[in-house]
């Protein structure tokens, strides 16, 4: 939905992924992904060449993540925690297809979704890519030590990444909470 002039915007989650790279790249070298570290590294070179968002700011939750959504029986019935909903790109929250659905689903997603071009979920595939790596992370924090996360976002946030060069989805993968430079 197209937010009004005075929506808020965000100064560290509506950047173009490129303004990212530097969080990426922290992230990356910092969870041990073994074999799959040259997807998540193509999906990400994929999200920074693709081109920024042209179209007018749309309201944005800004985190979804597993954590701020409510299931029941295996299907969604709420998102919670709208601290952070802001107006800009819509990857931001497209993203979301990898985090929240079971493997395998995102590219139906997009397909029924019908309103995100190539561009668009390049850069989602790679903020998707980005927040799993940010999740791991605070699931590992969470084993060592107080975070407020468990291993289940450990296990959320390991089942793989997403070829999405091309333009469409595949499997999953994560973007992540991180501070971004703002365009």
């Amino acid at each position: 939905m197209e937010a009004p002039a005075e929506a808020p915007t965000s100064s560290d989650r509506a950047a173009h992924p490129k303004n990212c790279t530097d969080s990426f790249n922290t992230f990356l070298q910092a969870v041990a992904l073994g074999g799959i570290a040259a997807g998540v590294r193509a999906v990400w070179d994929a999200a920074v060449a693709a081109p920024e968002w042209e179209g007018p700011p749309v309201w944005l939750h800004g985190d979804l993540h597993p954590a701020d959504v409510v299931v029941s029986d295996g299907t969604l019935s709420g998102v919670i925690d709208f601290g952070d909903m802001f107006a800009d790109d819509p990857a931001w929250d497209l993203a979301t297809a990898w985090v929240l659905l079971p493997p395998g689903t995102a590219s139906r997603f997009f397909d029924a979704y019908a309103h995100a071009d190539g561009a668009t979920i390049r850069r989602a595939g790679g903020l998707a890519a980005l927040k799993s790596l940010f999740l791991v992370l605070m699931g590992q924090n969470g084993e060592r030590g107080p975070s407020g996360y468990s291993r289940t976002m450990i296990v959320l946030s390991t089942n793989g990444c997403t070829d999405v060069s091309h333009g469409r989805a595949g499997r999953r993968g994560h973007h992540g909470g991180s501070r971004c430079r703002r365009r």
